[in-house]
């Protein structure tokens, strides 16, 4: 890694931490940040009953923080895996269906009237379930096209996004209708400690599992048949990836509904800091796609009286974004 790289990194992973700590000072509670840092110092300290700035900090702020932190993360990782793959700076996450089939299994389980953790857990199959069949149509074809592959992935999108839009018909206008436009508009409002609990993990290990694939992504680059003649395995590599890939993108929309935009815009900007090297543009992704997606829901929290979903916030600052780095993208894929 070279001296811009490292240097990248560090300052990544300060602004993020500086971020989190002033994210954790903003809400209709505001904190000082000496406050936060000397709760965070005394965790293992019971708080006094009552004890307000515990309560809010642990109980509601810090998992929000995470669950973003986690979220963005997931997201951009899987984005800049995808486009690795695919050797295309215009794929995003949801190429293969993986976010309509997440959107379809959590309005079924609305329908079906499932708590949030049986919600979560068929958005989390849902996309799985879109991924699968996409590939399957791929496979039915040719197994080795690209070219197939993007269409399996087209029909299964258009496949759940349809089977979304007849569960949105058939739900109860009054109750049901309304908790699945917000799920599909996305919010970090259900992260829980326990949830977060149970994120982190996976996303982690999915984040550096990708980033050990970064050196043979990069001879995937060059095209399959120079790939096979430095001794790396295509297809293993290619289906392993989006796999990866898939799952990450998928837990972020069963822990908080649909986030666009993070996945294709973020990579980009990881680019032009780091350049084209996947080995140093996927960890890169993860901190500024964690960075992103806080001050998004820094925004959400903030910028009116009642709370704005998270991925409204994600979708226009991420075409302000996208619009911004436009120019310069083709340097950023190529240098």
């Amino acid at each position: 890694m070279n001296l811009r790289a490292r240097v990248v990194g560090c300052l990544c992973v300060v602004g993020l931490l500086v971020l989190a700590l002033l994210s954790a000072c903003i809400g209709r509670f505001p904190l000082q940040p000496g406050q936060v840092l000397h709760a965070l110092l005394t965790v293992g300290h019971v708080p006094a009953q009552g004890d307000m700035v515990h309560t809010v900090l642990f109980g509601a702020r810090l998992p929000r923080i995470g669950g973003a932190m986690c979220v963005g993360a997931a997201l951009s990782v899987a984005g800049a895996a995808y486009q690795a793959v695919f050797r295309n700076p215009l794929v995003s996450p949801g190429l293969l269906g993986v976010l309509a089939g997440a959107g379809m299994g959590a309005a079924l389980g609305i329908v079906w009237g499932m708590g949030h953790a049986g919600v979560a857990a068929l958005s989390f199959l849902g996309g799985l379930a879109a991924v699968a069949f996409g590939v399957g149509v791929a496979q039915m074809f040719d197994a080795t096209s690209m070219l197939m592959l993007i269409f399996g992935g087209l029909i299964s999108s258009a496949l759940f996004t349809a089977l979304l839009s007849l569960l949105k018909y058939v739900a109860d206008p009054q109750n049901q209708l309304p908790d699945i436009v917000f799920w599909l508009l996305g919010s970090l409002t259900q992260v829980t400690p326990q949830a977060l609990v149970v994120l982190v993990g996976p996303v982690v290990m999915g984040i550096v599992l990708l980033s050990a694939c970064g050196r043979m992504l990069d001879g995937l680059a060059m095209g399959d048949e120079e790939a096979r003649t430095l001794g790396i395995p295509v297809m293993a590599l290619r289906y392993g990836v989006i796999g990866g890939a898939t799952v990450l993108a998928a837990m972020t929309v069963a822990v908080a509904g649909m986030i666009g935009w993070v996945g294709l815009v973020v990579p980009h900007v990881a680019r032009l800091l780091v350049g084209p090297c996947n080995m140093r543009v996927l960890p890169v992704s993860a901190c500024v796609g964690a960075m992103f997606l806080l001050v998004c829901d820094d925004l959400a929290r903030t910028l009116s009286a009642e709370e704005i979903p998270v991925g409204l916030i994600a979708d226009l600052l991420g075409v302000v974004v996208f619009v911004a780095v436009l120019p310069l993208l083709r340097r950023g894929w190529r240098a």
